[in-house]
């Protein structure tokens, strides 16, 4: 307005500001830190969050992050550069460097022709971080068959002598364990061992981050996913959760390290090859190291590398068993790490398929401790599945149930402990008493109605019952009639598909786990329930045995120690399952299995759960 009277500017005149989001992805501007521009950015790579780096539609052409085909034009054109500038050197002789490089770069761009995308992609991203200069002394360190090569870090030099170094390293305050007898010397040549470039390689060029050699571990890495990550359909139950981890290892030095220490070590041993097993062993104390002080730092201990990290070390407790509790050390560490973590950083990506699919494992870890969790919290049934990430399937309604249970066994110990004591009134005690009976009687009732609303109704039909054959050397479960105490062979139980027998397997065990607090003076679940309860077990273990892919029978590995426990000793069922025992570690090679699985106890008086 000038002199009250409104000046008009021609459209022609005004400036326009387009409309864009910023520059950073959602992450970095939440932390206000500079953002790259490259998905994933060198930020979250950083952080270990590279699945959470997400950019909001920017429609103009100077906000939007790099894209692939813009990088590799740019490669195509330092080639043609390349080219002219060997052109113009061949009369003086000069341009050996160069024509070295060259010689990379067309290598490089016949990797690129025959890989798949998400390899390209991959690829593209270091060959741009590399650009950018925000990665300094890069450094081979990983497998690719050409495309992984991550920052420098320094770790310690480790000592030549024994290391006790186990699953201590998993919280911050000591997990008493010891990994004896592992020599830390990771530097020691070996074919497996990391591998330097060249030196003529140019270090501030392109290829200088690319690392074309020791494809071998590549192949064990897929292996070890094979074997704990199988490929299944829907109906078997979600294994896709260290798979996709494999998937984002290029992204973290740490997940890297931790993928090919456990994937070499477990080739070797089921190659029963000791030298190779030895190569990965000597990579092992490198990555607890970073691990531990990823744990003592208050945002790296959130990360879903360090996730990863502690759950890859988890799967390989159970195969290599190095101390008799390092199984359940490392499931109460991960346990301890997803708490700190807390629901909400649980809900979207690898982070949500290892809570989500390893949640046996997490309620199977308080039940072995008798303590209650804090898994029995309604934000932590809710809040993982409130982005429709997945949807919660039979197993997860009756997880929801069983989360319940270590609360009311550490009731049921503590009141037991009081009458000991006498530490209450009698008029205390008869509170408590009865609360605890109305606890048992609800949990025990909802679990009634879980079987008749999802196992009854199956979509795919409930468990049927065949013939026991012992196909493929499989032991013949014997049971007995309690009422004349003769043995014999009952049916085996059947199933649709794995999921439900997974699920029937947990049914059984934590039905059996609560069965043994029920004192109710009435309505409580007799022995001989409980004795069927225990069979259930044993009779579903041929099918989920022999049809479960890789090492997918570690699902079951915790219901199988509460059948075992429930049994006599010295009778056919245990019999039957020592049987089972040797079975498993002759042809998957699982420690875990071939120790009858102490450290799953869940007795109040098994050593693990005293003391």
């Amino acid at each position: 307005m000038v002199g009250g009277t409104q000046q008009f500017v021609p459209d022609s005149l005004v400036r326009k500001t387009p409309n864009r989001q910023s520059r950073s992805c959602k992450v970095c501007r939440l932390r206000k830190v500079k953002c790259d521009r490259v998905k994933p950015c060198h930020a979250c790579c950083a952080h270990g969050y590279p699945s959470k780096c997400v950019y909001e539609h920017v429609p103009d052409e100077e906000a939007r992050p790099i894209s692939q085909a813009e990088e590799i034009r740019n490669l195509r054109a330092e080639i043609r550069e390349l080219r002219g500038r060997i052109d113009d050197k061949q009369d003086d002789g000069s341009g050996a460097q160069d024509l070295q490089r060259l010689d990379r770069l067309e290598s490089l761009f016949e990797s690129i022709r025959s890989a798949p995308s998400p390899l390209v992609d991959d690829l593209v991203h270091d060959i741009r971080t590399a650009h950018v200069g925000l990665k300094k002394n890069l450094v081979p360190v990983g497998p690719w068959e050409g495309r992984e090569a991550y920052e420098s870090y320094d770790y310690p030099s480790p000592s030549s002598s024994t290391l006790p170094v186990r699953n201590r390293l998993l919280t911050s305050s000591p997990v008493e364990d010891d990994f004896n007898n592992l020599q830390g010397d990771d530097d020691d040549d070996s074919d497996f061992e990391r591998t330097s470039l060249s030196s003529g390689s140019d270090s501030s060029g392109t290829i200088s981050v690319m690392s074309m050699q020791r494809p071998a571990v590549d192949v064990f890495v897929e292996r070890f996913v094979d074997a704990f990550s199988p490929e299944v359909d829907i109906k078997s139950g979600k294994a896709g959760a260290l798979r996709a981890a494999a998937g984002i290892r290029m992204f973290s030095p740490l997940i890297t390290d931790a993928f090919e220490a456990v994937s070499v070590a477990f080739f070797g041993r089921s190659v029963q090859n000791k030298q190779i097993e030895a190569s990965g062993f000597r990579l092992y104390p490198r990555v607890l190291r970073a691990l531990q002080d990823a744990l003592v730092d208050p945002e790296k201990s959130k990360s879903e590398s360090t996730l990863v990290t502690v759950t890859l070390l988890l799967a390989f407790e159970s195969v290599e068993r190095t101390t008799q509790s390092g199984v359940s050390a490392h499931v109460r560490g991960a346990v301890r790490l997803i708490e700190h973590r807390g629901p909400e950083n649980h809900m979207y990506g690898v982070e949500h398929l290892l809570f989500t699919e390893l949640r046996p494992y997490w309620i199977g870890a308080a039940l072995a401790a008798r303590q209650p969790s804090f898994l029995a919290h309604e934000d932590w049934k809710t809040i993982p599945w409130s982005a429709g990430t997945t949807r919660k399937d039979i197993l997860h309604h009756l997880l929801d149930l069983a989360t319940s249970v270590p609360g009311l066994v550490a009731a049921s110990d503590a009141f037991k402990e009081a009458q000991i004591t006498s530490v209450m009134g009698a008029q205390e005690m008869a509170v408590k008493q009865s609360t605890f009976w109305n606890g048992i009687r609800e949990l025990t009732a909802r679990f009634y109605k879980w079987y008749e609303d999802w196992v009854v109704a199956y979509p795919d039909g409930p468990p049927q019952e065949a013939e026991q054959h012992g196909d493929q050397g499989f032991p013949i479960f014997q049971r007995r009639d309690l009422r004349t105490g003769a043995t014999f062979a009952p049916t085996r139980f059947t199933y649709p598909n794995l999921l439900l027998a997974q699920t029937m397997c947990v049914y059984y065990a934590v039905r059996l786990i609560l069965s043994s607090i029920d004192n109710r003076p009435d309505d409580r679940v007799s022995p001989m329930e409980q004795y069927d309860l225990g069979c259930g077990i044993c009779r579903s273990l041929e099918f989920y045995i022999l049809t479960a892919p890789g090492n997918m029978i570690n699902r079951l590995a915790f219901p199988t120690r509460v059948a075992w426990e429930a049994f006599p000793d010295g009778g056919p069922e245990r019999r039957f399952m020592v049987e089972v025992f040797q079975l498993v570690e002759k042809r998957h090679a699982l420690g875990l299995w071939g120790s009858s699985m102490p450290e799953l106890s869940t007795k109040g008086s098994s050593p693990l759960n005293t003391g």
